[in-house]
């Protein structure tokens, strides 16, 4: 019983993070605004994830390693518009 209530919490602990997550990456992917990112904070957001991956990886926690797979690909993509839009902003 005990297993699945920890299933149960997982599963709805990535929910809810996926979907607090994914609508503010897909606004920022379609209107290339990365403005309002502060960078050094968006790193170490994008580095947790990364580490949250491995230990789901190691735990074998599905939950964990879904969720912040999902989570990564999008930071990871962000992290390069930003990249992107800072260095057009040096440039000009």
């Amino acid at each position: 019983m005990n297993d699945l209530w920890l299933n149960i919490f997982g599963y709805t602990a990535s929910i809810c993070m996926i979907l607090g997550y994914l609508p503010q990456a897909i606004v920022t992917i379609r209107t290339r605004d990365t403005d309002g990112i502060a960078l050094p904070t968006f790193c170490m957001l994008g580095l947790g994830s990364v580490f949250f991956v491995v230990q789901g990886i190691m735990l074998q926690n599905w939950p964990l390693v879904i969720t912040n797979v999902i989570t990564t690909i999008c930071s990871v993509i962000i992290f390069g518009i930003k990249l992107y839009n800072d260095s057009r902003k040096k440039r000009r």
